[in-house]
């Protein structure tokens, strides 16, 4: 021993770290730009964690008497700075409490080693004991005020395993888009598939509430605090981390955090050839159900630790699917196809890349990109593959009942497959969303609300779930509580035209043409003039008296119809609205024949109810299938 004391340690608190010996401040590892006067200070409380520090205190150590300053200003100042540095507030305080005329507190637990707050918080050794009553006296002193300090800072102590005993478990998980700090935005694939692979792999426990991708790929970017982020979508842990990939190495940076006590439960660098991508999805999922603590089911840890394919190629050409997949454009969806495609070319025992290629087929032909009859049976031969190469995959038994119901019309088999895909992954928001739709359709209102209201609870800033909450109350003629939820999915996204569509469609039923035929506009100049949105337009145009504008669409879409698909179910709205029931039913016969998904609405569709008691309209309801 060369008798020199070790350097005092890092102190924690919150998600920050700070070296006494360096000066230096750190948030999650990263450095906080801080230094000279707010450092001192937030040293000074450091050491001293519970204990006011005084405003002479900080004059004498930091301006001292021979230093010509105007201390009040100065120390404001300071404090302004190191509060900036925290995102702590003088009104709200987590970490520095102001005491009028008197100083500062450090109120947020610390953990500390050996560091400054330890050898602080207790007081020196008295001086030599001499002889006589006066000596007494100073050791009497000194004693008592070790004992008080010592006090002090064992409450200190109390008070931080009480702050951390007394957090509560994690029961709701975000996982935030993993960031691409490649600079080069076509990485964007590896960061959001990476996503996406912790995101379904934790969806998988069923003791957890996790929220969407969708909702997730909202904050994207965001420079929101984390508490803000957690407060937003009511949950009380958040993954974040980061990607960069540099040849055939990648890091992934990923942290579990808590933000309600400003707490990091986990965090670890992985770096790693890109061949072993997999395997580290696999082993950081691990890391942050054991930080969670989780409880799993019989099943659930195979599943969530499954590698689904062990070819790094396939992976990534399945990420890039995704990636286009999540646009839902014409043109991206085919990419999507493309990529889906070699990534079954490259591990033809890719179950998730089957399912990809089903999800591409169906919208395909629910946006009438693609007649149904070309559409439906593609992605009904991909989806069967993919369940013979797992038979467990919620995903994929979610598709099938999508297609089970809408092109198949086996309201049973559709009923079953729902149901499979609820109970292997119960956070799977797009499954209870499509059987939210399934009960609709059968006229189970109020089991449809409910269970939309649990795909809104999983995935809560997507915009098809919110509109579709609404056509729930709808369908169920509750048009006040659909134009309320209608209304809330249009501010969420003021540009998803489907929202603007469902709106309309409401205020239609209320009678309030002009309301309507304004949503219904700005629907058909943002889906850029698509056949979908011009027949309800020409529909509003028709029941509002406005015949000539409803015949001018009508033309529109029979010239459409000569250079791209155009869906007879569509052509039958626009005849509808004008009244015009034998080209109506006209039309929805050639539906029949296309086999159109939308022909389903024709139960609970309000634009057809003065339809009902006709018998050959009864006739085509017949047609959809019974409902078991």
């Amino acid at each position: 021993m060369d008798g020199t004391s070790a350097p005092p340690q890092p102190i924690r608190f919150g998600l920050f770290e700070f070296d006494p010996h360096s000066g230096e401040l750190r948030k999650e590892g990263m450095k906080i730009k801080l230094q000279g006067q707010p450092v001192e200070i937030l040293s000074m409380l450091l050491a001293r964690p519970g204990v006011v520090v005084t405003r002479e205190e900080l004059q004498n150590k930091l301006w001292p008497a021979e230093t010509f300053v105007d201390f009040d200003s100065s120390l404001n100042a300071a404090m302004k700075r190191l509060r900036a540095a925290l995102g702590d507030s003088a009104e709200t305080p987590r970490f520095i409490q102001t005491l009028a005329r008197r100083g500062y507190r450090f109120i947020a637990p610390v953990d500390v080693g050996r560091s400054a707050a330890t050898e602080a918080s207790v007081a020196p050794p008295p001086p030599p004991v001499r002889r006589g009553r006066h000596a007494l006296s100073v050791a009497l002193v000194a004693i008592f005020l070790a004992v008080i300090a010592l006090g002090l800072y064992l409450l200190s102590v109390n008070d931080q395993h009480a702050g951390h005993s007394s957090s509560k478990p994690i029961q709701s998980l975000l996982v935030l888009p993993l960031q691409n700090l490649s600079g080069d935005a076509e990485q964007d694939y590896l960061a959001d598939g990476m996503t996406d692979a912790l995101n379904a792999r934790l969806a998988g426990v069923s003791a957890l509430r996790v929220i969407s991708q969708t909702s997730s790929l909202r904050y994207k970017g965001t420079d929101k605090p984390l508490l803000q982020i957690a407060r937003e979508l009511k949950v009380d842990g958040i993954v974040e981390g980061s990607v960069l990939r540099s040849g055939n190495r990648i890091r992934i940076n990923v942290q579990l955090v808590q933000p309600g006590i400003e707490k990091r439960i986990w965090g670890q660098t992985y770096e790693r050839d890109v061949r072993d991508v997999l395997m580290l999805q696999s082993e950081v999922t691990r890391a942050i159900v054991d930080g969670i603590r989780v409880k799993l089911k019989p099943g659930e840890k195979a599943r969530l630790t499954n590698v689904r394919t062990s070819n790094p190629e396939a992976h990534i050409a399945y990420a890039k699917g995704r990636f286009y997949w999540n646009k839902r454009t014409e043109e991206s969806l085919q990419k999507a196809v493309e990529y889906f495609g070699e990534a079954i070319d490259k591990d033809s025992s890719y179950a998730l890349a089957y399912v990809g290629l089903a999800d591409s087929w169906v919208p395909r032909a629910w946006y009438a990109y693609l007649p149904p009859k070309e559409a439906f049976p593609r992605a009904k031969e991909a989806v069967t593959k993919a369940l013979t190469l797992d038979p467990d995959l919620a995903e994929a038994h979610t598709t099938l009942a999508f297609i089970n119901l809408y092109y198949d019309w086996d309201w049973s088999a559709a009923d079953r497959e729902f149901r499979r895909a609820i109970e292997l992954n119960p956070n799977y928001a797009n499954a209870h969303h499509w059987f939210a739709e399934h009960l609709s359709l059968a006229g189970q209102h109020d089991a449809a609300i409910h269970e939309s209201e649990l795909a809104r609870d999983l995935d809560p800033l997507s915009s098809i779930i919110n509109t579709w909450v609404g056509s729930r109350y709808f369908f169920a003629r509750r048009y006040d509580m659909a134009l309320a939820q209608y209304r809330s999915a249009s501010e969420l996204d003021p540009n998803f035209v489907p929202a603007h569509l469902a709106l309309g469609q409401a205020y239609e039923q209320k009678k309030m043409f002009r309301e309507a035929t304004a949503e219904l506009e700005r629907a058909v100049d943002l889906s850029g003039g698509s056949p979908v949105y011009l027949a309800s337009l020409a529909h509003a145009y028709g029941v509002s008296g406005r015949e000539g504008d409803a015949l001018r669409l009508i033309d529109e879409l029979k010239k459409l119809a000569r250079r791209r698909y155009v869906a007879s179910f569509d052509m039958a709205v626009a005849y509808l609205g004008l009244g015009d029931k034998d080209r109506m039913l006209a039309s929805l016969e050639m539906a029949f024949q296309d086999r159109s998904p939308r022909l389903l609405f024709l139960r609970v569709e309000p634009r057809f109810d003065a339809l009902r008691s006709d018998t050959r309209f009864q006739g085509m309801i017949e047609r959809l299938g019974p409902v078991e």
